[in-house]
Formats: C-alpha cells, sequence, structure tokens
C-alpha cells in the first residue's frame, strides 16, 4: 500500500513530488491530467492519490468523483491555491480524504501522506481469523474457547448494520476486531475511519468529527469537513468512547437516533449514513452512575456488544501468539529466530499481562531485536510489571555453583576418583528436583521439558532419592 499516484500539469511538481516521496520509500507514479490519472488508478490501484484541482480538461472535483466510482476507499489529497478553496471544500464533499494549501510546508505534506496511507491500509488489508495459504492480511490471533465465541458473534453481527460496542483491557486488539466486522459486512467497499476519542483534545475532536463553519471559532479561517460527513456509507470506529465529553456524548447520540448533525457553528442539519463501532476499556455502567457518561448513549450503543478477553484468560494462545511475532519481526530485523524455547515459552505462560497482547508483541519485538541464535531464550525476555517473573537461569545457575563448590570441599578432604561422576549426578538432581516443583510433580511434563522418557524419569527419581518432591508437589 506504499503505491502514490500524482496527479498535475506542472512538470515541476511532479518532478519534486517524486524525488521527495521517493526519498521516503514509496514508490511514486505520475500523471499530467485528471484523464490519463483515472486510468493509472483503474490500473495500478494506488494506496493515495495527490492531485492538483485545477487541470486542463477533467476538473479535480469530477476526477474525484470518478476515483470514488472505481474505489471509494483510495484517499485523495487535493492541492490548490487559496483562491479555490470553496472548490477544495465542494470536493471533500465528494469523498476526497484532504486538501492542502499551495505553497506547503515538506514536512507537514510528508506527515499528512503517512496518516493518509495509514488510512488507506486499514482499509484495504484483511483481517483474518485463520492463516490459509496466501493469506497477506492481518490476522486475528487465537484458537482458544474464548476467542471462538468473538469469532462467533462477528459472523452473527457483521452483515447487519446494528452499531457495535467492543469491551475489553487496552491492548486486547480491539481495532483488529472492528476491523474483521468492517471486512465482512455489506460496506467492506465504503470507507473505514478510525478515531481515537483519548488522543485528541476535545475541541479538536469535536470538528474532527463533526465539522466546522467558517467563523466558528477563532483560528476557523475556512469551512472545514468533518469526518463524519467524509465517511458517508461506510464505517466509523470510535475509539475509547468512554473518554468523550458530555457535550460531545450528545451530537453523537442524535447522529445515532437520526442520522444527522450540525457542523460546528452551523444551523443546516447534514444527514449521513454511517455505521457505528465503538470501544472502551472502562466501566461504562460506574461512568453512567457517576454522571460521566450519558446512560441513553450508553443503552443505544450496548444494543449489541462483542466483550474480547484479557490475555491472562485465555493463555493457550500465547504459544501461538509468539510464533507470529517471531515470523514478523525476524522478517522485520533480519534475523533468523525459529523458535522459543520451552522454558522461554513457560515464563510466558506464567506472565500477568497487564498490556495483554499490545505487551506480548513488544516482549517479542525487542527479543528478537537483542537476541542472538535462532532460539529464543528466558534471558531474552524483558518482562515487567505485575506478573512479571524473572528468568530462571541465575537462580539455577547459582544453585549449580554452590553444589560444586561442596563438591570440591568434600574432594579437597577426602580425594575421590569418582568426583566427575559424582558431581555429575548432584547437579542432575538439582535440575530435576527444579522442573518437577515447576511442573507441580508432573512427571509426563517433566520428563518432555528434561526431552527424556517419563520411565527413564522415574528411575532417576528413584536413584536420586526425589521421591519426597514428587509426593509435596501432588499433594
Amino acid at each position: 500500500m506504499n503505491k502514490i499516484l500524482v496527479i498535475d500539469d506542472e512538470k515541476n511538481i511532479l518532478s519534486s513530488f517524486t524525488k521527495i516521496l521517493n526519498q521516503e520509500g514509496y514508490q511514486v507514479s505520475t500523471a499530467h491530467n485528471a484523464e490519463d490519472g483515472l486510468e493509472r488508478v483503474r490500473a495500478e490501484k494506488p494506496g493515495l492519490v495527490i492531485m492538483d484541482i485545477r487541470m486542463p480538461g477533467m476538473s479535480g472535483i469530477e476526477a474525484v468523483s470518478e476515483i470514488r466510482q472505481v474505489d471509494a476507499k483510495i484517499p485523495i489529497i487535493l492541492m490548490t491555491a487559496f483562491g479555490t478553496i470553496d472548490t477544495a471544500i465542494e470536493a471533500m464533499k465528494a469523498g476526497a480524504y484532504e486538501y492542502v494549501i499551495k505553497p506547503f510546508d515538506i514536512s507537514e505534506m510528508k506527515e499528512m501522506v503517512k496518516k493518509a496511507l495509514e488510512v488507506s491500509r486499514l482499509m484495504n488489508v484483511e483481517v483474518g481469523y485463520e492463516r490459509p495459504e496466501g493469506f497477506t492480511g492481518d490476522r486475528i490471533i487465537g484458537n482458544s474457547i474464548e476467542m471462538q465465541k468473538v469469532y462467533k458473534l462477528i459472523g452473527q453481527v457483521a452483515e447487519s448494520n446494528v452499531n457495535i460496542l467492543l469491551r475489553g483491557e487496552s491492548g486486547v486488539g480491539k481495532e483488529l476486531i472492528a476491523r474483521a466486522i468492517y471486512f465482512h459486512s455489506k460496506r467492506k467497499d465504503k470507507p473505514f475511519v478510525v478515531i481515537n476519542s483519548a488522543a485528541i483534545p476535545d475541541a479538536l475532536l469535536e470538528s474532527e468529527l463533526f465539522g466546522h463553519e467558517r467563523g466558528a471559532f477563532t483560528d476557523a479561517k475556512i469551512q472545514r469537513i468533518g469526518k463524519l460527513e467524509q465517511c458517508d456509507g461506510g464505517t466509523l470506529f470510535l475509539d475509547e468512547i468512554g473518554d468523550m465529553s458530555v457535550s460531545i456524548q450528545a451530537k453523537i447520540l442524535r447522529v445515532l437516533e437520526n442520522q444527522s448533525f450540525e457542523r460546528l457553528g452551523g444551523n443546516r442539519p447534514i444527514k449521513v449514513n454511517v455505521r457505528f463501532i465503538t470501544a472502551t476499556h472502562k466501566d461504562l455502567e460506574q461512568l453512567v452512575a457517576e454522571g460521566k457518561f450519558r446512560e441513553d448513549l450508553f443503552y443505544r450503543l450496548n444494543a449489541m456488544t462483542i466483550a474480547i478477553p484479557p490475555l491472562r484468560e485465555r493463555r493457550e494462545d500465547i504459544p501461538l501468539m509468539v510464533d507470529h511475532f517471531l515470523k514478523e519481526y525476524s522478517r522485520e530485523f533480519g534475523k533468523d529466530v525459529q523458535q522459543a524455547s520451552g522454558e522461554g515459552l513457560k515464563l510466558l505462560g506464567h506472565h500477568g499481562w497487564p498490556g495483554n497482547v499490545r505487551e506480548l508483541e513488544n516482549v517479542i519485538k525487542k527479543a528478537v531485536l537483542l537476541g542472538q541464535g535462532r532460539v529464543l531464550l528466558p534471558d531474552h525476555l524483558f518482562l515487567q510489571g505485575p506478573g512479571s517473573e524473572q528468568p530462571k537461569s541465575d537462580t539455577m545457575k547459582k544453585e549449580f555453583e554452590k553444589v560444586i563448590g561442596e563438591m570440591i570441599k568434600i574432594q579437597s578432604s577426602a580425594p575421590s576418583g569418582s568426583f566427575y561422576a559424582d558431581t555429575i549426578e548432584q547437579l542432575e538432581g538439582v535440575l530435576i528436583a527444579e522442573v518437577l516443583k515447576q511442573t507441580a510433580g508432573n512427571q509426563t511434563k517433566a520428563a518432555r521439558l528434561l526431552g527424556i522418557s517419563r520411565p527413564t524419569l522415574k528411575d532417576r527419581i528413584e536413584k536420586l532419592g526425589l521421591r519426597k518432591i514428587v509426593q509435596i508437589q501432588e499433594s
């Protein structure tokens, strides 16, 4: 999705964009007029179109409408002189993503391009539950019973137009679930817009959602089209809706009830057809009781709820996620990490995961980046916060050193020809005892971790006098 098409009748503009965007790692193609640009859109399916409004032949306004008919999900950034700003606004009403006024700041343009391509990626990269051969989209990982329930609900509600509330702790993957619903809905060929309510100041959030009229506030020098208007016919994902002010909640309620709103500073109702998917990690019932969240809006949103379980409640999915993230970041960092060791997986399985899937991804990303070799070891894993456990390797090392020190003292006072064999046996006893403790006396699991057969382990337990440890763990 890094393909960008630039349409402008000025050669110097095309060459400048090509140079600047190529330096950022994007693939750039150009067209000298809207007609040629439209043909390139059909042939190349770019992730973003940057286009001038005033060109010979087809105008930018007409071109926006034509591109939308080819693919309504391609973001279009318009370039315009201040004198044609009203035309730019008309183009945005027709479905353009954004506009810039010439001359523009290069750094600001780069940031706008980055954001537009991310919007394009979200709308075009499919979300699946499994990864069949050749699948190139994003994946919701997990085969646990808890996640199977989530998949079932997605299948039941996706094709309807009912608004959906996603509930779950931070980091559980609410945006991926929202995108999965979108990709299985009847609106999958229409825009998908994401707004994080917690990340935008309240005054800006209102303008971002509903737009504003010229003169609505001090810096409102031009009319602005909001995301709701741009999203007409599509799906709006409002993340962290529990952080919205009560005043904006009232406006959202009106949209849900009437599918209409007014721009900030305006008095003319604007009709839209938008499906809402909202999400929160907060206790909305408690916020309602405290007067911080409208009760009528809560019931509107709560018509269909999907609760996404935290990672600690589906630990059996951790090995699948680890395998997925190992492959992803090994490819990104040019490493060849094949798998996590049994001790490493055990450590990850015991962690509390307050940051959920996002925390696990960051842990694996850092481990792949800093680790060496083809196997991920406990020493590569940096776990923090509640429920974290440090690698056992240091503890085991100290225990081994203690045993060796004691055996050397015995050897010094009473030399023995069997010093090596006796020391190895003592160290073996420490190792097996520790594994039995970690597996709660389960000899089958212990044998698997040690890489020996269960009969061999049973024999070593008897020979090394470890029966008492097994009995204690089993009781």
